[in-house]
């Protein structure tokens, strides 16, 4: 079967894009497989690429891709080369719009991947969160004649179900357990360590800094275990996607907490290692891969009970959402 698998960006640094690769490595082993995106830098080895194109800076690819649909001739020839394919598996706006119209135009099999939207009251600025409820809304509109959805989290599929009625199975992200294991070399953990000079207890978050993920929440709670346990560390690992919350999280952080940047997926692994506990103060989640793969490392993992947390948290402590004084307790308790 040729299978066409369609996402925004394609690129490593991303969760969610992460989880797309996985799906077309296994795809491809008994289809042949090609992944459609705006952009990307994974080069796959056993299936095909296209690159359909968008603007170099970020403000206006962010707008490309909310008016993808006004870009007729390129969303005419995609559409068209998605022909030849059996099944279209469309992951986020707006590459359903290429899946929706080839269902009308070809009667392609659609299958809309659900990885789910942050609420847009999460976000501080009013021109954020009407961008995201333009995207909501698009969205719903795009997957209302797909044939199917996947859900990557039993409250995603409650989530979709209450927006359009869709057939919906729930397939939980896989997680690497050969690279996400107990087994860990300690060595390659305590260069971590060493690395940012830590010598007491390390706190780990690991995803993009964003205002859902909470990290500001997360920094406040970190301030008050700081008063019981001065030589923690809290290191935070992943890319700056908003420069203004990013500028306000240096501006509230103490010496103690260590913004990491961008982590290769290969030293992942050290970083959970070397973590006494995995914090993550994320108001919304559909799956939470880090945390899971935190957990296959061995470590516990306190977040707040949101979304699909319930589900994925089998080892730590939910704490009522916003209360950074419980989460700094559950902290501490663990830690201790």
């Amino acid at each position: 079967m040729k299978i066409a698998i369609l996402v925004p960006t394609f690129s490593r640094f991303s969760g969610p894009d992460r989880v797309v690769e996985d799906e077309a490595e296994r795809l491809s082993k008994t289809n042949e497989v090609t992944v459609f995106a705006l952009k990307g830098d994974i080069r796959p080895k056993n299936y095909g690429l296209v690159l359909l194109g968008a603007p170099k800076s970020s403000f206006l690819e962010r707008v490309y891709r909310l008016f993808f649909f006004f870009d007729v001739f390129k969303v005419r020839k995609a559409v068209n080369q998605l022909n030849d394919f059996d099944e279209i598996i469309s992951f986020m706006y707006p590459m359903t719009v290429l899946a929706s119209k080839a269902k009308k135009r070809f009667g392609k099999d659609y299958v809309f991947y659900d990885m789910g939207i942050a609420y847009p009251e999460l976000f501080p600025k009013l021109s954020e969160r009407i961008y995201l409820r333009l995207f909501k809304w698009l969205t719903k509109k795009t997957i209302k004649n797909a044939d199917k959805a996947i859900c990557i989290s039993n409250f995603l599929k409650q989530e979709l179900q209450k927006e359009v009625n869709l057939p919906a199975e729930v397939r939980y992200v896989n997680v690497d357990k050969r690279r996400f294991n107990r087994d860990i070399s300690r060595a390659e953990a305590d260069e971590i360590k060493k690395k940012f000079g830590i010598k007491g207890k390390m706190l780990l978050y690991v995803g993009r800094i964003s205002p859902h993920k909470g990290i500001d929440l997360l920094v406040k709670a970190f301030k008050i275990v700081n008063e019981k346990l001065p030589d923690a560390k809290l290191v935070i690992a992943g890319k700056h996607t908003f420069g203004d919350y990013s500028k306000k999280l240096k501006k509230l952080a103490n010496e103690n907490v260590i913004f990491a940047g961008y982590v290769p997926d290969e030293d992942l692994p050290f970083y959970y290692k070397a973590a006494g506990l995995y914090t993550t103060a994320t108001l919304w989640e559909g799956f939470d891969m880090p945390a899971v793969e935190a957990q296959a490392v061995g470590k516990s993992v306190v977040a707040f009970d949101i979304g699909s947390h319930p589900e994925v948290v089998k080892s730590g402590v939910l704490v009522e959402p916003k209360n950074v004084e419980k989460f700094a307790e559950a902290i501490i308790r663990l830690l201790k």
